[in-house]
């Protein structure tokens, strides 16, 4: 038998989460309960989402009872919703996969937390979307308690990797550059700031809005060098930026299309694009001289299967998540603007995540 994560579910008997309303008789005591945004299906969220009242699991000897306290909505919890995304829970499945929760109660066989401890989900599937759960202590990973608690919430996946991206690809150095689209996202937020601490000048696009100068605004208080619409990216006047800054080395694509067409016309001899989303969904267009005369290698990333290659080295992943910690500490690491918005009106928080041109991040509270 095969558990759904933090759930305590069988999976293939049909009962599933109608066990959960056992009569009162049938138990010694009223089972522990939760609540939880739950879904049996694949589809549009609004559709499939419930918020339900669960048994929580016991805690036996190597459990963590964790009280969930803040969860991001994100592009990927989603797409896993609507069963389009490369990795798929077993179902029922609670959404989410990002928050910040606090240890409330360890089994005996528990050493690395304790009561108290800020914890935040060591991969995927862990179901963050609900008011508390008892996980296994693999899952979770220990955060310093006095970093604010909308950066906690939105720390494992976009900064992760924003910071993998600036690290893994090219060897960068103070004064060097790098492009990238979605400027504006969370990971394009993210990467502005951690090259900011690293002396590192960005050039960030973004489409054209109605709060255009808003959102540039708003990046350039972050510490971006250059914002630019993308329209801009197809005109004689880019020549002048690049008297200022040198051409980059680095582009960091989620958008497809054009917009990546564009950006490579710009990266420097022998530089590197690497892809981490396709928010146009259209494919790459790639012109053969970009092969041939300039030499440029095309990348993908995906911060789940980075994790997943950490198996066996914990340590990496440890000391990523510390300094980004420490760039937190010293103000130099934000979290994206955030909407937070309480777990009951999940409805109000999916609906606007799934807005175009909506800038800010929705965070469901507990």
């Amino acid at each position: 038998m095969r558990l759904a994560k933090g759930l305590g579910l069988v999976r293939g008997a049909r009962p599933l989460l109608g066990t959960f309303l056992r009569p009162r008789a049938a138990v010694a005591a009223a089972p522990a309960r939760s609540q939880a945004l739950v879904y049996e299906q694949h589809g549009e969220p609004a559709r499939v989402l419930q918020l339900k009242d669960l048994e929580r699991a016991e805690l036996g000897h190597s459990g963590v009872h964790v009280k969930m306290l803040a969860a991001p909505i994100n592009p990927a919890d989603i797409n896993m919703i609507q069963g389009t995304y490369a990795l798929l829970p077993v179902l029922p499945a609670v959404g989410g996969n990002e928050g910040v929760g606090q240890v409330v109660e360890v089994g005996s066989h528990v050493t690395s937390l304790k009561p108290g401890d800020w914890v935040i989900p060591a991969d995927a599937e862990l179901g963050t979307w609900r008011t508390d759960a008892v996980f296994s202590e693999e899952t979770l990973m220990k955060l310093p308690r006095d970093i604010p608690l909308l950066c906690a919430a939105t720390l494992s996946v976009n900064p992760c990797t924003a910071y993998r991206m600036l690290a893994d690809f090219e060897t960068l150095g103070p004064g060097d550059s790098i492009i990238q689209n979605a400027a504006n996202s969370g990971v394009g937020q993210a990467v502005i700031q951690i090259a900011a601490a690293l002396g590192i000048k960005t050039i960030n696009v973004i489409r054209d809005r109605p709060n255009l100068q808003e959102v540039v605004d708003r990046l350039t208080s972050l510490g971006a060098d250059h914002v630019i619409t993308e329209e801009m990216l197809r005109k004689p006047e880019m020549k002048d930026l690049f008297k200022k800054v040198p051409k980059p080395r680095l582009a960091l694509n989620c958008v497809g299309g054009k917009s990546t067409t564009e950006m490579l016309r710009h990266i420097q001899q022998k530089g590197t694009m690497v892809t981490y989303g396709g928010m146009a969904k259209q494919p790459l267009t790639v012109p053969v001289s970009a092969f041939i005369f300039k030499d440029v290698k095309l990348r993908g990333f995906w911060m789940t299967q980075w994790k997943k290659d950490q198996t066996q080295n914990k340590d990496s992943l440890t000391g990523m998540i510390l300094t980004l910690c420490d760039l937190i500490h010293k103000g130099q690491l934000t979290a994206p603007a955030c909407t937070q918005v309480p777990l009951k009106d999940y409805r109000i928080a999916l609906e606007a995540s799934m807005k175009p041109f909506i800038s800010s991040k929705q965070v469901l509270t507990m």
